[in-house]
């Protein structure tokens, strides 16, 4: 019976919240939610993207992929977005 409210503790949202786990899978679905937008937006905007350029978009942090999606609206050009994806990476 100890053990079944252990799991019980350890399974309420406030714990679960605080769980570097928790915060690592919602930090994760953030940022692949944040792929995909851009994705979706520079696909629209220069059509299908190069797989070595979806690469390199691909392990940006959240915020690195928010900026890039902020940036693309005023892209005029794939070069835009390299030019700002270089400078992503050496961040």
């Amino acid at each position: 019976m100890a053990t079944a409210n252990l799991i019980l503790q350890f399974s309420s949202e406030d714990a679960m919240q605080e769980s570097v786990i928790y915060q690592d899978i919602l930090q994760k679905g953030k940022q692949q939610e944040a792929f995909r937008f851009l994705m979706l937006q520079l696909n629209r905007r220069f059509g299908e993207i190069d797989a070595s350029i979806i690469e390199r978009i691909q392990v940006l942090s959240t915020e690195q992929l928010e900026v890039l999606g902020e940036e693309s609206i005023d892209f005029s050009d794939i070069s835009d977005l390299l030019t700002l994806l270089e400078q992503q990476e050496s961040n």
